[in-house]
């Protein structure tokens, strides 16, 4: 499944309301483990089935990353039935995102 890139107009549908778990990876372009981070996202997306993924760009959307609390980048956050039930912050191995993932 592909990562979908999230703003403020198509969260609710894509995050709060959807049935499957999201992971939710809050990112910048300027951020050097963001970039480090985004591919192994990708790759854990087409492998995973049963979790959606999303990408947010904290620059582009700060009420977003402000909102669940984003102080430092890269950061996942699970969502499950419409609520953050964990999160993750900086550059991890392909193996805990996935373990991340599942959780």
């Amino acid at each position: 499944m592909s990562v979908k890139v999230l703003n403020k107009e198509n969260f609710e549908e894509n995050v709060l309301k959807n049935e499957n778990p999201v992971v939710v990876d809050f990112w910048a372009p300027w951020c050097g483990p963001c970039r480090m981070l985004s591919p192994v996202v990708d790759q854990v997306a087409e492998e995973i089935e049963g979790v959606s993924f999303g990408k947010v760009n904290v620059d582009e959307e700060k009420e977003l990353a402000s909102h669940y609390g984003i102080m430092s980048i890269p950061a996942l956050v699970l969502f499950r039935d419409g609520n953050a039930v964990d999160s993750m912050v900086g550059f991890r191995p392909k193996e805990r995102v996935v373990q991340f993932s599942q959780g």
